[in-house]
């Protein structure tokens, strides 16, 4: 039942059309979904600008903190325990409804943030981050389910690109201002500031998705038990995850232990949390949720090398580098906002195919800097492009998820959808790391180091191994994108 349908036997329907026929014609922003529309892109919004603007505090608060040993599992410790709670929130938000995870998320968050911006030691840090995680994890899988339940079919491309558009802002507006904050109040205000901010998009949201999207799909049906095999699998992946990390971070003959443990882990609970038929991309759903890791996993781990190639091979400034890729903010909210066409809708999948195209062209371009002849502004190009094609690709998989998912299946597809973009980040990145180390770029951690340098040790080779494969990895995305729509 939505809030537009009669609640009573005896009500007229005459009284009921009306905003009916209103709530069908509006738009993002008409009467019906403002609020809702206002405070869910709010609320990414602000995860955005944390996301980014963290980045710029972490290394002064782990210096403060004296615990750069533990730098990488500040990181980690988000990522390992946001899998988690992906799992977790999906089967809550399809047997109760969005409304509670969301809350429960949002509010998770921020105690993460409060706990980490008043830690007194690298561990209790660390320990905010964790708990950070499992708030990011419920909040973004919960609110796949609320546009899944709020809105129609053809209004979801388009609340996809706002998701999109809400981060453009904070990826260029994000590190100035946690840089400035950082350096004239203190990092932690970087971390206790942002809680504040969360009371406006709730204000908005949760009354909103109480009316629009609280409760069970269907609140006839008994509400099933949670399936305690996918909660131990989603165990399963976070600890798997998080081994592997910890191995990659060691890269001697004893971390191989970890390793092998986290594959043993990793392996069952990767088939138990995804579409069957995911790894052999069978059409429709399955395909949808590969291509995201595909796409994801491809870009994130190119896009990684390409400051530290420009700084150490190139002679750029950190600052220089990092705004090379300032223009793919917006032009992967350009793809978002192109996919939401309505017109263009019958050649979504031939959009996401040209998509991975772009993303192929752009990881393969972009080591051509590695030629002194080749103008430096060619990678800025290249990624602008790149993130064109990427904004078309990750909205369109959304889309195609909620659009192939029964309602009372959209949160465990949803977590599925993001356990798949977040899996491969780490181990495409990982993999990435291995070869650009073996080639003789240097332990993938001291990466940050040799950036602040501004280091140029670096042998070019080590960044063809980097970026070739995932142009490759990109190449096979295409691929997929063109099984995407289920047989007729």
């Amino acid at each position: 039942m939505t809030a537009l349908e009669p609640r009573d036997a005896d009500v007229s329907p005459h009284v009921v059309d009306a905003p009916v026929v209103v709530a069908e014609s509006e738009g993002l922003l008409g009467r019906t979904y403002r609020a809702l529309s206002i405070g869910i892109v709010s609320v990414v919004f602000l995860i955005a600008f944390e996301a980014t603007a963290v980045g710029t505090a972490m290394p002064v608060a782990a210096r403060e903190l004296h615990g750069i040993p533990l730098y990488a599992f500040a990181f980690s410790a988000y990522f390992t325990t946001s899998l988690f709670a992906m799992v977790l929130s999906g089967q809550w938000a399809d047997r109760r409804g969005p409304l509670a995870p969301l809350a429960a998320g949002i509010s998770a968050f921020g105690a993460g943030l409060l706990l980490s911006g008043t830690a007194g030691s690298m561990w209790m840090f660390i320990a905010g981050r964790a708990v950070q995680g499992l708030g990011g994890g419920l909040v973004i899988v919960a609110l796949y389910v609320v546009v899944s339940r709020a809105y129609p079919e053809r209004i979801r491309p388009a609340i996809m690109a706002a998701f999109a558009a809400s981060w453009v802002v904070p990826s260029v507006v994000g590190p100035l201002a946690s840089g400035s904050v950082t350096e004239h109040l203190g990092w932690r205000w970087v971390f206790v500031g942002i809680p504040v901010l969360v009371v406006f998009p709730l204000a908005l949201a949760l009354p909103a998705i109480r009316r629009m999207a609280s409760g069970p799909a269907d609140p006839s049906a008994p509400v099933e038990p949670y399936d305690r095999r996918r909660i131990g699998l989603a165990l399963g992946i976070s600890v798997g995850a998080g081994l592997l990390q910890y191995a990659g971070q060691e890269r001697n003959w004893f971390a191989l232990v970890p390793a092998a443990a986290g594959v043993a882990l990793l392996v069952p609970a990767v088939r138990g949390l995804l579409p069957t038929g995911t790894g052999r991309a069978a059409r429709g759903l399955p395909s949808v949720v590969l291509l995201r890791g595909i796409a994801a996993g491809s870009f994130i781990a190119a896009e990684s090398f390409v400051p530290l190639m420009l700084v150490t091979q190139r002679g750029l400034s950190p600052t220089m580098a990092g705004l090379s890729l300032a223009a793919g903010g917006g032009t992967w909210a350009l793809g978002s906002y192109v996919q939401a066409r309505p017109r263009l809708e019958p050649y979504r999948e031939r959009l996401m195919v040209g998509g991975m195209v772009l993303v192929v062209a752009a990881i393969a371009g972009a080591p051509s800097v590695l030629i002194a002849s080749v103008p430096v502004w060619t990678v800025a190009v290249a990624w602008a492009v790149g993130c064109f094609g990427m904004g078309m690709v990750i909205a369109s998989t959304s889309v195609l998820l909620l659009k192939l998912s029964a309602p009372e299946e959209a949160g465990a597809n949803s977590a599925a959808l993001q356990i798949s973009d977040g899996l491969s980040n780490v181990l495409l990145l990982a993999a990435g790391g291995a070869a650009f180390a073996a080639l003789g770029g240097g332990a993938v951690g001291a990466a940050h180091d040799a950036v602040e340098a501004g280091a140029s040790g670096a042998h070019p080779g080590a960044f063809a191994v980097v970026f070739l494969p995932m142009a490759g990895v990109a190449l096979v995305g295409a691929w997929v994108a063109g099984r995407v729509r289920e047989k007729a």
